[in-house]
């Protein structure tokens, strides 16, 4: 029997396969669908950007699925492109998966054709063919391959998991049957100059498997093709003759498209309708913040709603630990440890999960709804006008998740001057660590106006992020600072695709929202764990050894040195000190920290709150309101958790980049909250 399944698994056939397409034409939930949740994460060779592969089995054939970065065109300039465009030209790679969104035909075509002229075999995934039919629009399944070379056309709903199995039997016949070459006639002239083209690469490169689209790029006069195969054309291209190429593909698009598509103004699109208010140049922006208010009523109100349960759990966890502890007659210090330090702390921040899933959710169904495309280009001519990318804000708007994967989209933008001045701004998104600061200090602080308050710090994030990148490019453009104008050069408009408003899909957002609570909670398991050990040893440790009260720990010596600096702020107590040294490591663990330092064993619950308020004025009469706003406020400016500056180090290639940042950043947040109170000390 043994022998039976290893001949068995030495007869199945392997193939990799390269998902690609344009961005929101549904490639992603198309790759999730083939391979659920059997993903691999790794880098791609020489360079930085993550590559998703996952597996599926089709028959007696195991198939390796590689997801890649949306793009247009073969022609690279982003960081992602140059990956996609790797990968489709990859000699591992054995079938292409041309992902298309079918209600957008004509747009999505054209990497289409330059996919076909590669040589590899293609299968065209027909993707949201639900969205066709809603639009009363017709698709001529026979003649559309005809016109592409007779390469496989599959109707697909990754939505809606239709068609997959077609599909995978598609890509496995075309793989085993192979496919003749697609040849896109171009005018006489330029037809001349490839094959000349094709006659040297075949000289220089005889083992070369894509000549004719090595030829037309040289004609394209593309930079990559000529450093990997530096052949001269100087005697056959005079000039770059892309524009013309170009041309001739949209020129068959258009005929491709008027022999296949019908009906395709039957029924209007309700898209239009709907963006003459949310993409308008003035009621753009205030409908982004009042959606993203909503959001934030949600998160407070539904997500307060739930997180009682979860105190009732710690509160179970914390007593029977207590007790079981007690009961074993467990050394005090360890029972100190494991209950008021670990339980309390990492506890603590698992009360603000369902805070935190509401916010993830609402993120997820805004993304997948095509509304989140809407927002950057409402804020393109707002980042144009600070010296900007207009794709700037695309990485801006990931930063409200995580300020890491934020940081790694900077990829996205063609120059590293405007890599590094995104990432110099993005920190001021609120990520999702600061909001169980932000659901702490307001619920305490402000009862009656919670959820504006915490609003109020994403707005002044934005505000922030945007004030800085004007000040910067100012400083740019001073011949005082710089002696000439380092920022003359024109800033790229934002070139992005505005999908169609769909339904937002379950299983997608299920994803979304399960991966980021896994994170959530890895970090609680591992960052805030080993925090909480430390923070325990510093507050129950002094000089003298084991202390009883943390004012005489070494905490206590730390916080008191730096109560000069914080008082200014407001913040003049040892004990903030502390929770914002122990917040470098993770932005939750401040919150934890409260409840450690006051000892408080669930400070989200309303009995914790209470005694962390009671507490404090009990210590410092003085701090209320002002102070804890002055709190949230340094909370969203200083520096950001270790995890985001080795990020920034990574992307960016620079200890001195990554150490101004984060000075800039340091005094940036001391400045402003500085003037915060001592204005608002004036009124209050």
């Amino acid at each position: 029997m043994k022998s039976e399944v290893l001949k068995a698994a030495s007869r199945q056939k392997h193939i990799h396969v390269a998902c690609i397409g344009n961005p929101n034409c549904g490639k992603t939930t198309l790759f999730n669908a083939l391979t659920g949740s059997k993903l691999k994460v790794a880098n791609w060779p020489g360079v930085t950007v993550e590559r998703f592969e996952g597996e599926t089995f089709y028959e007696d054939t195991k198939i390796t699925l590689v997801d890649t970065p949306g793009i247009y065109s073969l022609t690279s300039y982003t960081i992602e492109e140059k990956v996609t465009r790797q990968c489709a030209m990859d000699d591992d790679i054995d079938v292409i998966i041309n992902v298309v969104d079918a209600s957008s035909l004509e747009r999505n075509l054209y990497l289409t054709l330059q996919l076909l002229e590669l040589g590899k075999p293609v299968v065209l995934a027909l993707n949201m063919m639900d969205i066709v039919k809603e639009r009363g629009m017709e698709i001529d399944m026979h003649r559309l391959p005809e016109m592409l070379g007779d390469i496989p056309v599959v109707p697909v709903s990754a939505a809606k998991r239709m068609g997959l199995n077609i599909l995978l039997h598609a890509v496995i016949h075309h793989y085993e049957e192979g496919m003749e070459e697609f040849i896109l006639d171009y005018p006489e002239k330029i037809e001349n100059k490839i094959a000349k083209l094709e006659v040297m690469m075949q000289a220089h490169y005889p083992s070369h498997s894509s000549v004719r689209w090595h030829a037309i790029k040289l004609l394209e006069d593309d930079e990559e093709v000529k450093t990997e195969h530096p052949i001269s054309v100087v005697n056959i291209a005079d000039k770059s003759y892309e524009k013309e190429i170009i041309q001739c593909k949209y020129a068959y698009i258009e005929k491709v498209v008027g022999e296949t598509l019908f009906h395709k103004s039957a029924k209007a699109a309700s898209t239009d309708r709907i963006d003459r208010l949310l993409t308008h140049p003035i009621w753009g922006i205030p409908v982004f913040l009042m959606v993203m208010c909503f959001v934030f009523f949600l998160t407070f109100t539904v997500g307060d709603a739930l997180k009682g349960f979860f105190e009732i759990g710690l509160d179970f966890v914390s007593d029977g630990a207590a007790g079981i502890l007690e009961g074993l007659g467990t050394m005090e210090w360890l029972q100190s440890l494991l209950v008021d330090g670990i339980i309390a702390g990492v506890g603590g921040i698992l009360t603000f999960l369902p805070n935190i899933f509401i916010l993830f959710l609402a993120l997820a169904i805004l993304e997948d709804s095509g509304y989140m495309a809407r927002v950057a280009y409402v804020m393109d001519s707002v980042m144009g006008k600070v010296g900007l990318s207009g794709k700037a804000f695309l990485p801006m708007i990931l930063g409200f998740g995580c300020t890491v994967p934020a940081i790694m989209a900077t990829r996205a933008l063609e120059t590293e001057h405007d890599r590094r001045k995104t990432m110099l701004v993005t920190p001021f998104m609120s990520c999702s660590a600061r909001l169980p600061i932000y659901v702490l200090f307001s619920d305490m602080f402000f009862p009656e106006c919670a959820a504006p308050v915490a609003f109020s710090m994403y707005v002044i994030g934005m505000v922030i992020a945007i004030v800085a990148a004007l000040a910067v490019n100012w400083l740019e453009n001073s011949k005082i600072f710089h002696g000439k104008n380092v920022n003359d050069q024109t800033k790229d408009s934002l070139l992005i695709e505005l999908p169609e408003y769909k339904r937002p899909n379950a299983r997608t957002i299920r994803i979304y929202v399960f991966n980021k609570l896994k994170d959530y909670l890895s970090k609680a398991g591992t960052t805030i764990f080993v925090a909480f050990i430390i923070i325990w040893f510093v507050l129950n440790f002094g000089t003298t050894g084991k202390v009883d009260s943390p004012a005489d720990s070494f905490g206590a010596v730390i916080g008191h040195v730096l109560v000069p600096i914080l008082a200014p702020a407001g913040l003049g107590m040892w004990q903030i000190g502390v929770a914002l040294l122990s917040g470098i490591s993770a932005k939750e663990v401040v919150v934890a920290s409260f409840a450690v330092l006051f000892g408080v064993a669930n400070a989200n619950s309303d009995a914790g709150m209470a005694a962390i308020v009671e507490n404090i004025h009990g210590m410092y009469p003085w701090f209320g309101p002002l102070n804890a706003y002055c709190l949230m406020l340094f909370c969203l400016l200083y520096v950001p958790c270790v995890a985001t500056m080795a990020t920034i180090k990574k992307e960016s290639g620079s200890w001195k980049f990554t150490l101004g940042m984060l000075t800039f950043e340091l005094v940036l947040a001391w400045l402003v909250t500085t003037l915060l109170y001592q204005v608002g000390s004036l009124w209050i």
